[in-house]
């Protein structure tokens, strides 16, 4: 199936720093993606609800308060209780590395830390949607 892939990018909780998100959303666009940025301070539900008014493939969040390992275990039961089990969900922020396993083992597909590239942040975001959505990607 042919489609372009769409994104949702969202801040997570009470993190007011979105300079990080904005620009992963506009390399994701600018990689033919289309996205849809959510804002600041959503709740898990607030997303979820996006998601499935958007269709999306993939929900990127962002988080930069520390706050990781107590809120995505929120989003990841959201998903579940909506029935989003097929759509991709990432991750990016400053993130310790020993917590990408517990993140990956709740649920999270992927991680993105800082110093990632935007091209390798969009073709990991490719494959994913290519892999949990079937979505037929070029390259």
């Amino acid at each position: 199936m042919d489609k372009r892939i769409k994104v949702v990018v969202a801040k997570l909780g009470l993190d007011g720093h979105d300079r990080g998100a904005k620009v992963i959303a506009r390399a994701l666009k600018d990689a033919g993606m289309e996205v849809v940025y959510t804002g600041l301070r959503q709740t898990p539900e607030q997303i979820v609800r996006t998601a499935i008014q958007e269709d999306a493939d993939v929900i990127g969040i962002s988080i930069l308060s520390g706050a990781h390992l107590e809120l995505m275990p929120k989003i990841v039961e959201a998903l579940k209780k909506a029935g989003l089990d097929d759509v991709g969900l990432v991750l990016g922020g400053v993130i310790p590395p020993e917590d990408i396993p517990k993140l990956k083992a709740m649920g999270v597909d992927d991680v993105f830390l800082p110093g990632t590239s935007l091209k390798e942040i969009a073709q990991r975001v490719s494959k994913l949607a290519s892999t949990k959505r079937g979505i037929k990607v070029e390259g």
